[in-house]
């Protein structure tokens, strides 16, 4: 058995194979039959499941040992394996035979929905019957739940967010507890803050746990968790059970794997590299991205090169995400460019490849997502291209992590003090953190018993709570050293299978003999003058457009702000442009320099400032722009206004001077600060405002000028993250005269 997610090797299973999976109940206090005729049943069963023939197919022995544990047993098991193990059959095949004891229904938490996409074919080719309660398919959860309650499912998969869900929790959980044959924990390393992908929704589990009935077995399954967190989640599993969890740890070797790096000098040599050796690699395969606007951009240049790509993020609508997972599983694609929105939750036993542009920030992590390859085939390549953009991600995504004592404090005594249930939207307001980071933090302080989810939003429960300095410290400690292994695995001269291997405390880790180390590398690091021109001309495209902001947040009453419901149009910003994103790998490598907190101010590089003239002549030519023509053509703006800066005056002067000469427009001025700078939190909207109120004002003579001309006015600043500022600033200036605001801004922070 080599096919974590199980599919037909030689036919379809045919109906009565499938109604044997799913034998009347017998009753439950019957004898276990004798080991080898459960194995025997157990092999028979998996037979069916691939749809081999019963001499064809013989569980592992580590298979077979879990799955005794968990069906003659009942025991709770952690099976840590390898990715393409077999760790699925393991569950599918004990859900029949306990199904066949008149056992419940197995309940299996999976993180994402491509994985439950995934493991509900697989059943259904068995003869079992699953279903799936997730966020995609609200309108089915009341049939869902009516068919475990008549018995009718064998298999009911659950996204760990349904686990503190009010309604799901209050209402479905208990039943569902008590009714559960078998709890499977997919993924099980996110249980652990110690684990390289914690999610808090997972610590619910904890809670279900302890609730099950005495004998409900529980397999918690995971190809990436090292031994702190192997141990760790190993004692959450044995929550409420009484006895130690059975652990099966193997080697973590793919010996189908052929794991490689290719230094090129920059984003552009990457891009051509890609475009003229993607159709070199086998079969078809995945190319991840460290965030959106690079999965975007690949795309876009793939496509432009011939090759049949599509997009697969966080921002993919469900609809297109299962439309690109079914094109890949067909083959009908040769990659998806994706993020870690795919990273656990893809099953192709036929992946040809996995290409990383940009490097993780942790060796377990990567090991995850290059897992998801050479599955059920001989050879997959695997290649890392790192990017000189990849530490500064990093550092962003290492800056949202769980917030300071003082802010979680202040989140506990609003809603101490709040009387009522507050939903994120109305907690947001009164607390200095982002809406996203803000219901993280929550989730972890519901588990942590300090608050609850409940119908209409959070309460505090007045549980002591103490803020584990010590541990969030660790936590951000092994995430820099896992940072610096990644390093250490892109210049490394030993085996790279073995350096991956022995981050996992992998003992029997050893040379593989097929990686670019031990044997000769399979790819050269050259590209043709022909791919390097058109990668470098994509990547230095230039011109983002800059939605403006029409509706005020809610809640701000709330922190003294009298704004409330949409924004007037007279008092808008117009559709703005940026020069690029600091996300993204073209002018996001330029520009970050330039931009990051430590860099020294002065005046706005040529190169820069000549990219953004252009972007403001494509501007001025386009669909109702004022060069244009036609009937939505815009006036020519009057002039140019800058935005003051505390950070970065002489940069924002300097680029509104440029392009007010070489426009032939007049510098009108700056808005400015009437005080004091305030300090502008990078959290939520709210407070952004909250801190620009009254904060900004047009000088009089700006406003003499902008009532005298009416006409539309260019507002340059250097970066926008939420809209805000430009917001603010746009509603002053045009209460001021002018008639409409065109923002134009270096880059945005997204």
């Amino acid at each position: 058995m080599t096919d974590e997610h199980p599919r037909p090797t030689t036919h379809e299973s045919t109906p009565a194979a499938a109604d044997d999976l799913r034998t009347p109940a017998q009753d439950p206090s019957a004898p276990a039959a004798a080991e080898g005729c459960l194995r025997a049943t157990a092999d028979a069963v998996l037979a069916r499941l691939i749809g081999a023939r019963a001499d064809e197919a013989r569980l592992r022995e580590d298979q077979w040992r879990a799955v005794e544990a968990l069906v003659a047993d009942r025991r709770r098991a952690l099976v840590v394996q390898r990715t393409g193990w077999g760790k699925s059959a393991v569950y599918f095949v004990a859900t029949a035979l306990l199904r066949e004891r008149g056992s419940g229904p197995t309940v299996i938490v999976s993180p994402l929905l491509a994985l439950m996409r995934n493991q509900v074919e697989a059943a259904a080719r068995a003869g079992i019957h699953a279903r799936t309660i997730n966020s995609s398919n609200t309108e089915e959860w009341d049939t869902i739940q009516a068919e475990v309650a008549e018995g009718r499912v064998d298999v009911l998969l659950v996204s760990p967010e349904r686990l503190n869900n009010p309604d799901f929790r209050d209402r479905v959980l208990p039943q569902l507890s008590a009714a559960t044959g078998l709890l499977v924990v997919d993924e099980a390393h996110c249980i652990s803050d110690w684990g390289h992908d914690f999610r808090p929704d997972y610590r619910r589990l904890r809670t279900m746990l302890a609730d099950l009935p005495p004998g409900v077995p529980v397999l918690a399954t995971t190809a990436t968790a090292n031994a702190r967190v192997t141990a760790d989640v190993a004692e959450q599993l044995g929550t409420g059970a009484g006895t130690d969890a059975l652990v099966l740890r193997g080697p973590l070797d793919r010996e189908s794997l052929s794991l490689g790096v290719l230094q090129l000098p920059d984003a552009a040599h990457r891009m051509a590299w890609l475009a003229e050796h993607l159709g070199e690699l086998p079969g078809s395969g995945i190319i991840y991205t460290l965030t959106v606007a690079a999965a975007e951009e690949v795309t876009a240049f793939l496509r432009q090169c011939g090759h049949t790509v599509a997009s697969y993020t966080g921002k993919t609508e469900n609809a297109d995400r299962q439309q690109a997972e079914e094109d890949l599983l067909a083959n009908r694609v040769k990659a998806l460019i994706a993020t870690s929105a795919l990273g656990m939750g893809f099953d192709k036993p036929d992946l040809g490849f996995v290409v990383h542009l940009g490097s993780p920030s942790s060796p377990i992590a990567y090991y995850q997502q290059v897992g998801r390859a050479g599955r059920g085939v001989e050879h997959a390549e695997v290649l890392l291209l790192p990017g000189r953009e990849d530490q500064a991600i990093w550092e962003y995504f290492a800056s949202i992590a769980f917030p300071p004592e003082e802010q979680v404090r202040r989140t506990l005594d609003v809603l101490a003090s709040a009387g009522r249930p507050l939903s994120l939207p109305a907690l947001e307001p009164l607390v200095d953190l982002r809406r996203s980071r803000l219901e993280t933090m929550l989730k972890v302080l519901d588990v942590d018993g300090a608050v609850r989810r409940v119908q209409g939003g959070w309460i505090a429960t007045g549980v002591p709570w103490a803020y584990d300095t010590e541990r969030y410290a660790w936590v951000a400690k092994q995430r820099e050293t896992e940072q610096q292994a990644m390093r250490d695995y892109v210049t490394t001269t030993v085996c790279r299978m073995e350096f991956l291997r022995r981050q996992l405390d992998d003992e029997s880790a050893a040379p593989c003999g097929r990686c670019d180390n031990c044997a000769d590398p399979r790819f050269t690091d050259s590209v043709s003058p022909a791919a390097l021109d058109a990668a470098r001309g994509e990547l230095g495209r230039a011109g983002v457009e800059v939605e403006p902001r029409k509706m005020w947040p809610t809640g701000l009453p709330a922190v003294g702000v009298d704004l409330k419901g949409r924004i007037p149009a007279g008092e808008q910003a117009a559709q703005g442009r940026a020069l690029g994103r600091l996300s993204d790998i073209g002018w996001g490598n330029r520009l970050r320099p330039i931009l990051a907190p430590q860099a020294p101010d002065g005046p706005v590089p040529d190169d820069v400032a000549r990219a953004v003239v252009g972007v403001l002549a494509d501007w001025a030519k386009g669909p109702g722009g004022w060069a244009g023509g036609g009937p939505d053509a815009q006036p020519r703006p009057v002039g140019v206004v800058t935005m003051a800066s505390r950070t970065r005056p002489q940069l924002i002067h300097s680029l509104g001077a440029r392009i007010a000469e070489i426009g032939r427009l007049p510098l009108l001025g700056s808005v400015e600060y009437a005080g004091d700078v305030p300090r502008l939190p990078r959290s939520n909207s709210a407070q952004r405002l909250k801190a620009l109120d009254g904060a900004l004002i047009v000088p009089p003579a700006l406003a003499a000028v902008l009532k005298e001309s009416g006409g539309p006015v260019l507002l340059v600043d250097d970066a926008t993250e939420t809209g805000w500022t430009l917001a603010v600033a746009a509603r002053l200036l045009r209460r001021a005269g002018a008639e409409e605001v065109l923002p134009l801004v270096l880059a945005v922070q997204a």
